[in-house]
């Protein structure tokens, strides 16, 4: 009975949390990228600099070159 708790406790947390997310799948599908594009990997809260530029210029990454810098 106390495992049915937990797990119907971690459902519920999960199902709150997930609205609240920043980054999104369709924006990788969008532009035909993996997350790790705009993201570093473990580190997912946080951009690279693609991920700053596609933040910067109204999610497009239209005109960006990678290794560039602001």
């Amino acid at each position: 009975m106390k495992l049915i708790q937990i797990v119907l406790l971690i459902t519920i947390a999960v199902f709150i949390a997930v609205p609240f997310s920043v980054g999104k799948a369709e924006y990788g599908r969008k532009e035909s990228t993996a997350c790790t594009f705009c993201h570093p990997p473990v580190k997912f809260k946080e951009l690279t600099d693609a991920g700053k530029y596609y933040r910067e210029h109204d999610h497009s990454l239209q005109g960006y070159k990678a290794g560039e810098s602001k």
